[in-house]
């Protein structure tokens, strides 16, 4: 059973990755690249995700290691990044990130929040 804290937590962290995806849609990297505020938009996100992924490692590591395959501890990495080095982010890496790594992200949510219904 899972406690109802991890649950907000993937809700959060699902919210805010698709959240994120949205902003970008359509998008170039071009157009990414020179529009400031979804760039802000879209770290405060990824951001929010690493919060959560802290939190939950923080308060159910056993969750976090029975789903593995979830990258929480990089999650946290990359909110530790962006938060302690704000003027200096690689939006390259970002929009990487944007597009490779939440949509696989958002579906390993989403099987998660399936097996906890």
């Amino acid at each position: 059973m899972t406690s109802s804290r991890v649950t907000d937590y993937v809700d959060r962290m699902l919210e805010a990755a698709t959240q994120a995806c949205a902003y970008v849609e359509g998008m170039s990297k071009e157009e990414f690249l020179a529009d400031k505020r979804t760039q802000q938009a879209v770290v405060l996100n990824l951001i929010l995700i690493g919060e959560e992924a802290t939190k939950l490692l923080k308060d159910n590591e056993a969750f976090a290691d029975l789903h593995s395959q979830v990258p929480w501890r990089s999650m946290k990495g990359m909110r530790n990044r962006i938060a302690h080095g704000y003027f200096e982010i690689n939006l390259d890496t970002v929009w990487d990130t944007i597009q490779a790594a939440l949509p696989s992200l958002i579906a390993q949510l989403m099987a998660i929040r399936e097996t906890q219904k």
